[in-house]
């Protein structure tokens, strides 16, 4: 019998997915509730427990689908890659307007209003999603502008279609230095999966979200003597991209960020802990 992964499939004996009907028992089965992600970066945990880890992240402006609230926690499943889990209520809006442009900049300030000198709200990250509503500007620097007035740098977001053709690798270079983050899916912090995930997002690409879903879905398997630039190096537990033949980026908690390193050295530090790799694989490009 196939066992479903509680990651992606959402089912508790009193309710479930309305898609597993026939394959789950549950009291009852639901389509949701379409939402989505009103603050910069929010956890994802397996359980409406703060004092657990998380498992992934979500970004402002993300689309999810609530399937259950209470006692302050929605029960979310996220549109862009399946995953299941629980986070604050106070996180999400049914009501907030459809994103026009991402954040493509590893970070940006939300600015109270289009003028740098004036206090910021908050942070986004690389990712974010928002729904411009006009433009604006000051002193020879021009924002989008939102509904509620705030504002970012025009330059630091792109149209939401705009993504298609670049090169993930660049993409994930960018994030040299970040903090690791257990995880982490943002430039705020980052894990190596979602280092994977994240940079593939950014040029219009779609990624399974955990290393074990990457090492068995994505792209199609090659050996370590094919490797090329953009090519994936999993460990147990771990995933690299090559930049080229002898150097991979990857976060890690060797450094605790994401680092540039040479491939061969990698491979016998990270020998001790994770043994030697485990499988290789091509990203469709």
């Amino acid at each position: 019998m196939t066992t479903l992964d509680r990651r992606l499939h959402a089912f508790r004996d009193d309710l479930a997915e309305r898609g597993l009907e026939g394959q789950v028992t549950a009291q009852r089965f639901t389509d949701g509730t379409p939402a989505r992600i009103t603050v910069p970066v929010v956890g994802l945990r397996p359980r409406p427990d703060a004092t657990i880890g998380i498992d992934t992240e979500l970004l402002f402006g993300e689309d999810v689908t609530v399937l259950d609230r209470a006692d302050g926690w929605c029960w979310i499943k996220a549109r862009s890659d399946n995953y299941v889990g629980y986070l604050p209520e106070s996180a999400v809006s049914e009501t907030s307007p459809a994103p026009t442009h991402i954040v493509t900049v590893q970070r940006t300030f939300l600015y109270r209003e289009p003028e740098l000198r004036k206090p910021y709200n908050d942070i986004l990250s690389m990712g974010s999603r928002v729904a411009v509503a006009g433009t604006a500007e000051a002193r020879g620097n021009h924002y989008v502008t939102l509904e509620d007035g705030t504002a970012i740098f025009a330059k630091h977001v792109q149209p939401i279609g705009a993504l298609d053709g670049e090169d993930y690798v660049d993409i994930a270079a960018r994030f040299v230095e970040t903090p690791y983050l257990w995880g982490g899916r943002s430039g705020l912090g980052i894990d190596c999966s979602g280092l994977v995930q994240l940079s593939m997002l950014m040029t219009g690409r779609e990624a399974p979200r955990d290393t074990d879903m990457q090492a068995s879905g994505l792209g199609t398997p090659i050996t370590r003597e094919e490797l090329r630039r953009g090519d994936l190096v999993f460990w147990k537990g771990h995933v690299a991209i090559m930049e080229d033949a002898e150097t991979i980026l990857h976060a890690t908690g060797h450094t605790m960020t994401v680092v540039r390193e040479n491939f061969e050295e990698a491979v016998q530090r990270i020998g001790w802990l994770y043994e030697q790799p485990n499988g290789y694989r091509r990203p469709i490009m």
